[in-house]
């Protein structure tokens, strides 16, 4: 086995040092604070309790305060009550009477036409009717702190989501029309699919049908051999396609919050299979899946011992070549910063830089930010510091709150009280093969990213100097998903704004996975997208949304022209793999072992 020593080795990071002043006596007291927010953990899912309370107190004590908004409270809900009696009469007289209000867009839980059908169509224009006026009701409310009024939002929203109509097997049609079709079958297979889900999750296992799509077999089958191996990650080499290939080669960082075959599902889902058909040498980074013991592991650790080890691994396959480097989601706000820091260090290795649903600055984060406060971090630390890491079933939790209708009820509805599965796909099986967070690392990340915005503000410092975005010089090509909920395409447009190189910006459907799996020939799919010289003068996301231009099918080959435009060198016969003569030899098939950690 091949296991990097310097340069390309593995020594953690310096943990940053404790406080002087503080006595054993004050660390045991610290300790107890810690245990006790931990434990408390456990009942909350991982959520603040004083975060919640601060938010709703901040929230109603406004809205005491604020008699014009109680009293506009009290004209709305006359007015939704009278236009629905009004709606009400109407389709009473005229059996084919408009609804008088439309869920919003990407809101199918009232798709069936028996909702539009009495009495069906009452519940669910009520129902849509209090959403609304919730809506209005957490919504600008005077002198409310925005992150305040954010999660009051967002948790009215969750308490409505669980009594909407659909939910109920009593009052959804598609359900009673199941059920009496069946004679009652679908409950009882309901019921099976619930214990069947329940006893999985218990036991650790994963979701039904996730068996289909194992890593080698069925998904992560692109053709190469692991040439390099440390205790953080291993970087695999893959197999040329065409008898040529690109001089230049392609290296991939995907998240270490992901197992990397994100990017190289089933052969025809795979973004790196479609890059070595095209001619390209591609590496690509796996991540270890890191336990309690590696609790110290910082982003310097993973920015040295994983792009810059990567970086120096290809740098010694590939002599001479300079690297098209690309990020994808947390992955690429690394690379971004590894980038920026090799910039300020007169390092040009990179020939171009890819960021794939990747944040830069954090002032827009989207939903995410609703879990991200200094009452919530404090009690994630308490979580982490526990276990060593954040577990991976309490980020799928997180994440399947920002999307309840479709991750939790729409699968309630369909599984439980239908009693039907939908089949697994790559993509779910990947999603359900999720990873831990160490703690140090986490902490680091939400406190100087989220929270402080350090990248943004030039105050993230790398071997002593700033790592500054605007130094890149480097032409940029970023992709943002028009419905992504982890990495908002506003927020991720704005690198924009802090780059002074060429900047192509692409934008594509789907959300923060679907949107990035885009294979050519796969219909409905489209994208916009755009350049931006070096001097040009910016403009916001709305303005350029209306100026890109428009594009039918998937945004890979647009991608892999421009990478075509900014490379040099032609192309050559393809590399052999590894460097056995500088200690790099290839030693194990794709996808290596560190994809099977659990």
């Amino acid at each position: 086995m091949n296991v990097g020593t310097a340069p390309h080795g593995f020594e953690p990071a310096p943990a940053v040092p404790e406080a002087h002043d503080e006595s054993v006596g004050s660390e045991a007291f610290r300790a107890i604070d810690r245990m006790a927010e931990a434990l408390a953990a456990q009942a909350t899912g991982g959520i603040s309790p004083a975060a919640l309370a601060m938010a709703t107190f901040d929230w109603a004590l406004h809205l005491a305060a604020a008699p014009g908004k109680r009293a506009e409270l009290g004209v709305k809900a006359a007015r939704k009550a009278a236009k629905f009696l009004g709606w009400l009469a109407a389709a009473g007289a005229e059996g084919d009477t408009p609804p008088c209000i439309e869920p919003l867009p990407g809101d199918d839980r009232f798709g069936d036409e028996r909702w539009h059908e009495p009495p069906f169509c009452m519940l669910a224009q009520s129902f849509l009717l209090t959403q609304q006026w919730w809506h209005n009701a957490t919504h600008e409310v005077p002198g409310v702190t925005p992150h305040h009024e954010d999660v009051v939002s967002f948790a009215a929203r969750q308490w409505l989501d669980m009594f909407s109509p659909s939910n109920n097997p009593f009052l959804n049609p598609e359900v009673l029309d199941k059920t009496l079709a069946s004679g009652g079958a679908n409950l009882a297979k309901g019921l099976q699919n619930w214990a069947e889900d329940a006893g999985r999750v218990m036991t650790g296992r994963p979701p039904v049908g996730a068996e289909d799509f194992r890593p080698g077999r069925d998904v992560a089958v692109t053709p190469g051999r692991v040439v390099f191996r440390n205790r953080l990650m291993e970087l695999i080499q893959y197999a040329p396609a065409t008898e040529t290939t690109a001089a230049e080669p392609v290296l991939i960082v995907p998240a270490w919050i992901m197992k990397y075959y994100i990017l190289d599902l089933s052969p025809e889902n795979s973004l790196i299979r479609h890059l070595v058909a095209q001619g390209r040498t591609v590496f690509c980074i796996s991540w270890r899946n890191p336990g309690a013991e590696d609790r110290d592991l910082g982003m310097e650790d993973y920015r040295r011992a994983g792009v810059m080890a990567a970086i120096d691994v290809v740098e010694a396959i590939l002599p001479g070549r300079r690297i098209h480097a690309a990020g994808y989601c947390l992955g690429g706000t690394m690379l971004t910063i590894a980038a920026a820091a090799m910039a300020s260090a007169g390092d040009r290795r990179l020939a171009s830089l890819t960021l794939l649903a990747a944040q830069t600055d954090f002032t827009e984060p989207g939903e995410l930010a609703l879990f991200i406060d200094h009452s919530q971090m404090r009690f994630l630390e308490s979580m982490m510091w526990n276990k060593g890491y954040l577990s991976a079933d309490q980020m799928a939790g997180a994440f399947q709150l920002l999307r309840t209708n479709d991750l939790v009820w729409s699968r309630h509805v369909h599984d439980y009280l239908m009693g039907e599965r939908r089949p697994m796909t790559d993509l779910m099986a990947w999603n359900a093969d999720s990873t831990r967070m160490p703690y140090r690392m986490h902490a680091e990340y939400l406190q100087r990213l989220y929270i402080d915005n350090d990248l943004a503000a030039g105050r993230l410092l790398v071997d002593g100097r700033p790592a500054v975005i605007r130094h890149i010089d480097c032409p940029i090509f970023v992709v943002g998903t028009e419905r992504d909920h982890v990495a908002p395409w506003k927020s991720v447009f704005k690198i924009q704004l802090l780059a002074d190189t060429d900047v192509t910006f692409l934008l594509t459907g789907g959300g923060h996975n679907a949107g990035i799996v885009s294979p050519p020939g796969r219909p409905g799919r489209r994208y916009r997208v755009a350049s931006r010289r070096a001097h040009d003068i910016c403009t916001t996301p709305e303005a350029w949304a209306a100026a890109a231009t428009r594009k039918t099918g998937s945004w890979w080959p647009e991608w892999t022209g421009w990478l075509d435009a900014v490379s040099e060198g032609g192309r050559n016969a393809p590399p052999a793999f590894g460097a056995p003569e500088k200690g790099l030899a290839p030693f194990e098939e794709a996808p290596g072992t560190y994809v099977f950690g659990r």
